[in-house]
């Protein structure tokens, strides 16, 4: 018996698929650094696309000339942080990055390791190993800031996973001076005589810098811990009339180091004796000396300062972005063709060296009591800086600046950043944060892909692990770094006036730059200013340690600065902008203007009521 079909068949109901997140995955992993699979490595590094692509090379070396032609708005491509990126423009863009951090990662480490007051007058083979070390940790601390991890299965990552470099931080270039000068007061650090028999000189100070390492891992933990706390409240704390204030401050007080250098040195020399073993610069030894301040110590930094303008007018985008790189090349060969430098110091240096070739028996690892308060001030005031500085880098690699991933990569970056303070002190180095001229090259490139970033850390550990490398900054004269660092200070300082042009300069905003600069400039000009009226000569060491606190302090502009601006800034009341006050006022007038014709329509009609009952009566 076959059955019969009567109906069309229904069709039947498709399945319904409901999407729903895996509670398990955050989309934040997918900022975090992951292995690449062996297909993605052979077309990268075994294929002709993978090496060369179809980038523009030529955008990087065409020369600019003012003025003359037809100027060209093509612009070669974006290369965000996950575009394909090929390994020759990896290179290329690595290579300058590397170039235009060298000068910024070397400098603080030749200035505190010099000679001069406040730094440790070091013999050359420590200097050329710290110069090395240098190097290296930054190259080491950038691998970390870029590459980014989870911790565990918190929502908590270490880094940035942006084109964030790290290098040797500034701020901490004026504490240091002020800690060391009061070791050589206290005799924590050996004074002697110069060659001469006569001229009292700062002897060598290993100590100074164990006790500057020791005292730095320890304070460290202050911005390790202030990561975890959420970016807004940070913020809060530190708005940029506060951390404009203070960079502008530190950027103040170097460029007197620059410029004192560029003058012929920082030495004993600087104070210019009719006679002595220091009445010339650097000393009577030394090749071509002469007294501080002569012409020839002027015009080898004015010809540095001037190679830096005309790379700036004239050269190639590769070019501008290594400017002050050309320009110490240029005075060093200038310096060295006139008899200025002495190849000994190179021919001394070792090929090869590494981390902790000298270590803490070279370095005696202490805590120094005193230098505690005013580098906890300079840590926090760093991570600031670097939440600035990381805001920055988002901005530049088109990444949004606001949001949870955002404020993800703000929390990754300043424990990545305190993580580094700990770690370079480690590593027998100055503490290192995000430097922030590298956005600039990102900018100008168009390239904000981590690729670059990787092979700018190979580059500087390259460079730091050939010490002969680094050596090569002790042999230029101390007036060739001088018109290269006193540019590069100025740029620390500009950053703190660029920070400060945000503000809406209210009167509230004006008086506390204002209240913060008074005192924080005064100091930084005269540094002994404020530390006479406070003195102890009893035998209690606590009170010791809390004087020469407290004058460290005193001694260092930009903390005083800041502590100010941090003070008034919670204490005076939040003002409108006068844009704001005007609006208002109007606002009130309009509202007025409006009360008063309801009020004489109100009366208006009150009197023509009592007319019409007069007319009824």
């Amino acid at each position: 018996m076959t059955s019969e079909i009567t109906s069309e068949p229904t069709a039947a109901a498709p399945p319904v698929y409901e999407i729903t997140s895996d509670p398990k995955h955050d989309e934040l992993e997918d900022t975090a650094a992951k292995i690449p699979s062996l297909n993605t490595l052979y077309n990268k590094f075994l294929t002709k696309d993978g090496w060369l692509g179809d980038y523009d090379y030529a955008f990087l070396c065409m020369p600019t000339i003012p003025c003359l032609g037809k100027k060209s708005t093509r612009q070669p491509p974006f290369f965000g942080l996950k575009t394909k990126l090929p390994v020759l423009l990896s290179i290329v863009m690595g290579f300058q990055h590397a170039l235009a951090m060298i000068a910024g990662v070397v400098t603080p480490v030749l200035i505190m390791s010099g000679p001069g007051t406040g730094n440790m007058n070091l013999d050359m083979p420590t200097r050329s190993y710290m110069l090395s070390a240098s190097l290296i940790s930054s190259g080491i601390l950038s691998l970390i800031q870029i590459t980014r991890f989870r911790l565990f299965n918190t929502k908590y990552y270490l880094g940035t996973g942006l084109l964030s470099v790290v290098g040797t931080s500034f701020n901490f270039v004026p504490t240091f001076g002020a800690m060391t000068t009061r070791m050589y007061l206290s005799g924590q650090c050996p004074m002697g005589l110069a060659p001469d028999g006569i001229t009292p000189v700062q002897l060598p100070c290993p100590e100074a810098w164990g006790a500057f390492l020791g005292t730095c891992m320890l304070c460290s933990i202050i911005e390790i811990l202030l990561a975890f706390l959420p970016p807004k409240i940070m913020k809060n704390l530190f708005p940029p009339v506060v951390t404009g204030v203070t960079v502008f401050l530190i950027g103040a007080k170097l460029i007197g180091t620059g410029l004192t250098q560029w003058a012929g040195g920082s030495g004993p020399c600087s104070a210019m004796p009719a006679e002595g073993f220091f009445s010339v610069c650097p000393n009577l030894g030394a090749p071509n000396a002469a007294p501080w301040a002569s012409p020839q110590w002027i015009g080898l930094g004015f010809l540095v300062f001037m190679t830096i303008m005309f790379v700036e007018f004239f050269g190639s985008p590769f070019m501008r972005n290594a400017q002050v790189v050309i320009g110490l090349v240029v005075g060093l060969v200038v310096a060295a063709a006139t008899g200025y430098t002495d190849i000994s110091t190179l021919d001394d240096a070792p090929t090869i060296t590494f981390l902790w070739v000298k270590n803490f028996t070279t370095f005696p690892l202490s805590i120094y009591a005193p230098a505690i308060i005013p580098l906890l001030v300079t840590y926090v005031l760093t991570m600031v800086e670097a939440i600035g500085d990381v805001t920055a880098s988002c901005e530049v690699s088109r990444l949004a600046v606001e949001g949870r991933e955002f404020e993800s990569r703000i929390q990754g970056g300043v424990l990545a950043d305190g993580l580094g303070g700990f770690l370079s002190a480690v590593m027998t180095n100055s503490p290192m944060s995000v430097f922030a001229q590298n956005n600039g090259i990102i900018a100008l490139t168009r390239c904000a892909n981590t690729s670059a970033g990787y092979m700018c850390c190979f580059f500087l550990i390259l460079m730091g692990v050939f010490s002969k490398f680094g050596t090569l900054f002790l042999m230029i004269p101390d007036s060739v770094l001088g018109g290269m660092t006193t540019f590069l200070f100025a740029n620390v300082a500009s950053s703190g006036m660029r920070i400060l042009a945000f503000l809406k300069w209210t009167r509230r905003d004006r008086f506390i730059v204002s209240a913060a600069i008074s005192l924080g400039l005064g100091v930084s000009l005269i540094p002994n200013a404020l530390t006479h009226f406070l003195s102890y000569n009893g035998s209690s060491t606590v009170l010791i340690g809390l004087v020469d606190s407290i004058n460290i302090i005193l001694s260092t502009g930009f903390c005083v600065g800041a502590i100010i601006a941090i003070v008034l800034n919670q204490l005076l009341p939040e003002e409108k902008p006068e844009e704001m006050e005007r609006e208002l006022a109007e606002g009130v007038r309009q509202a007025d203007s409006k009360q008063a014709a309801k009020i004489a329509a109100e009366m208006e009609e009150a009197a023509n009521g009592d007319k019409s009952g007069m007319k009824h009566l």
